[in-house]
């Protein structure tokens, strides 16, 4: 098989994967509301009880995926978050961070 062809197969096994694997900004709004809406708001956008937990509201989607897999995995540590991220697949970290991503919001920097 020569290099066009590996390249060409290889290109169309990332089109037809592109939809399984894109993120789906719906489910993940019913997900945050039974996962992360109690501690982060059902937007991202806080919780007047927990002002010191972070708003997820407008976060970089790939910030927030790398997090929560980091919470999964262990390599991030929180006694919070870590069972939480634990219950979530693969797919549902993608799309609880394209809900996030997709809410209005604004970062702020803690100093």
């Amino acid at each position: 098989m020569g290099l066009l062809h590996r390249i060409l197969v290889a290109s169309l096994g990332l089109v037809l994967a592109g939809p399984v694997l894109a993120a789906d900004v719906a489910a993940g709004a019913e997900k945050a509301k039974t996962i992360c809406a109690a501690c982060h708001g059902a937007d991202g956008s806080g919780v007047p009880a927990f002002p010191d937990y972070p708003k997820l509201a407008g976060q970089h989607q790939d910030y927030l995926q790398r997090t929560l897999r980091e919470y999964k995995t262990g390599g991030r540590k929180n006694a919070i978050m870590a069972p939480m991220a634990q219950t979530l697949t693969t797919k549902e970290i993608a799309d609880v961070a394209a809900y996030f991503a997709s809410q209005p919001g604004t970062l702020h920097v803690r100093r």
